[in-house]
């Protein structure tokens, strides 16, 4: 029987973040024909702190959580029954009475490198100029080219895009799956493997987040919850949450289901100025996936030592 009552979802206003709300919305009412319709989901804005700072780091306003602070206030004051999240962008602890337990089929978690001319990044000129936000994209560019020049580019895709044309730098990386989101797979100049770029943890993974208590709105999510791409990114947050991983260190972390009862995640630590890196890999049986990120991720850190500057930001 359709549900007479209005869930609201909330979201960022960036084309991204709309394009994931729309697909969110578009999976609850394929999951649930009986019990939704188009006009009992709404979709409801919200500007975050993170969308209005465009003239310096995340590192340096607070970290990656300011793109998500207003969206789980309202979530928690009742104004929203649901909210869609880049997993990327998310703290590793919640606030309490939140929980994230649906995760959407994972996109492409790779990311795209953009040259303003086509040249690749391995052809790159010495002291060609690359623009990112990103302290794990900066200090992976560095130190396999430390000849290179890294420049802040903030903004949604279409404003680093438009940076990257003016000339405000010779080249820039994305995240394949928003591009392929955004239907701008045509901008790319070409993915990079894991083993030239290890991906941010949970890159290219949404998450719903709702209300513990809300049982029916549980209940509606469970349906269109990816199990495997759900235990993938648990199992890098897992790492994450041991190295007390924000914006401010740059960390990288990509699992993979390798087997019909085997995960495997590889991890990087490196400094900022990418001059040191560490990186470990391991596998488990599905049921010790979080244990395994623990794992890799104590491995990290003792690797690192306590006085690794990643650490002192």
């Amino acid at each position: 029987m359709t549900t007479d009552k209005k869930f609201k979802i909330g979201t960022r206003g960036s084309p991204l973040a709309l394009a994931q709300a729309y697909e969110t919305r578009d999976r609850l009412l394929e999951a649930h024909p009986d019990r939704l319709k188009e006009d009992s989901l709404e979709i409801v804005i919200i500007k975050t702190t993170g969308d209005q700072i465009q003239d310096r780091a995340l590192s340096e306003a607070g970290g990656k959580g300011l793109f998500v602070k207003e969206i789980e206030e309202a979530l928690l004051r009742g104004d929203i029954d649901l909210a869609v999240h880049s997993m990327k962008d998310m703290e590793t602890t919640l606030p309490e009475g939140l929980v994230i337990e649906t995760i959407l089929p994972r996109e492409d978690p790779r990311d795209a490198f953009i040259s303003r001319d086509g040249t690749s990044f391995d052809d790159l000129a010495a002291g060609a100029v690359v623009g990112t936000s990103s302290l794990r994209r900066q200090s992976q560019i560095l130190n396999r080219r430390p000849d290179l020049k890294v420049c802040l580019f903030r903004g949604a895709v279409d404003t680093r895009l438009r940076k990257l044309k003016e000339g405000e730098a010779d080249a820039t990386l994305l995240a394949c799956a928003g591009l392929n989101r955004l239907g701008k797979i045509d901008v790319i100049t070409h993915a990079l493997e894991k083993d030239d770029m290890l991906p941010a943890v949970a890159q290219g993974a949404i998450g719903i987040e709702h209300r513990a208590e809300d049982v029916v709105m549980g209940e509606l999510l469970a349906a269109i919850n990816d199990t495997d791409s759900r235990l993938r990114v648990n199992c890098e947050r897992a790492m994450l949450a041991e190295l007390d991983g924000s914006c401010r260190t740059p960390i990288a972390g990509h699992a993979v289901i390798t087997g019909k009862d085997e995960i495997t995640l590889q991890a990087s630590l490196l400094s900022p100025d990418g001059a040191q890196r560490f990186d470990v890999e391991g596998s488990s049986s599905f049921d010790k996936s979080l244990e395994l990120g623990r794992r890799l991720g104590k491995e990290l850190r003792d690797k690192a030592g306590a006085d690794f500057p990643a650490f002192q930001i």
